[in-house]
């Protein structure tokens, strides 16, 4: 196995151990990291995942350009289909999700940092989708969600160059929350702090905010608005309510 997973309370980490070619994602890797987010995605102990990379040199330096190549048509689009089926869950998955970002990225390592609810990066982190000078596309997911974080005529320069960008100015771009180092304390610190929130207040949170960039915007409030009612029904809310005006600290329990 090339995934690791460690559980810290309510927090997972989960690390992508293949330093000697930067972490690079193959086929086999790709599935593991699926399979893993998918355990974790179903995991009631796991309020918070975090992904990351083993060592200093790389968080994921994206595709296995050796494997890459030999592939058909058909094999390529199929690889895409797998890369867009793990970026979608870490997107949608009803839980946060943080890339701690501690250096390459690149590629379909960006485009995982991408679909990442919060990024922070290590001050030695490079950021970049290069496919251009392969001759090829982001098929993780590049082409739409670095317009969606950064805007769409960064995002178009960023791809269309493929230039590698370090972590101040992808801080300066809004690509990452964060520079700080070391990054994975960084990163469990915000996780420790989100796993002690409502599960429920974070899950529809997280489900409204991914429909602010798309849709109809007044059917968006209105949704807010209607969750912002449903939600007073929910354990959590009445502990949360009731903690503050008892002045202490609520203990959320995802009911």
């Amino acid at each position: 196995m090339s995934i690791d997973v460690s559980m810290q309370g309510r927090v997972a980490v989960v690390t992508v151990n293949r330093p000697e070619v930067l972490n690079a994602l193959s086929s086999e890797l790709l599935e593991e990291l699926l399979a893993a987010f998918r355990g974790l995605a179903d995991d009631d102990e796991c309020g918070v995942a975090v992904l990351t990379g083993a060592g200093e040199r790389a968080f994921i330096a994206g595709a296995d350009i050796a494997e890459l190549a030999t592939k058909t048509p058909l094999m390529a689009r199929r690889y895409s289909e797998h890369g867009q089926d793990l970026s979608h869950l870490l997107e949608t998955m009803r839980k946060p999700t943080i890339a701690a970002v501690n250096g390459y990225a690149l590629g379909g390592g960006c485009e995982m940092a991408l679909a990442c609810d919060l990024r922070f990066a290590s001050t030695t982190a490079r950021f970049g989708q290069p496919e251009v000078n392969l001759g090829i596309i982001p098929g993780w997911g590049g082409t739409q969600r670095l317009a969606r974080v950064c805007g769409l005529g960064i995002a178009k320069e960023l791809i269309f160059t493929g230039r590698v960008i370090g972590g101040e100015e992808a801080l300066r771009i809004g690509l990452v929350n964060a520079v700080a180092d070391p990054v994975l304390d960084r990163a469990r610190e915000t996780a420790t702090l989100l796993a002690s929130k409502s599960p429920i207040a974070l899950r529809v949170m997280k489900e409204l905010a991914n429909r602010a960039l798309g849709g109809d915007h007044s059917a968006n409030l209105d949704a807010e608005g209607d969750t912002f009612g449903e939600l007073f029904s929910s354990d959590d809310a009445k502990e949360g309510l009731t903690a503050f005006v008892e002045k202490r600290e609520p203990v959320f329990r995802g009911t």
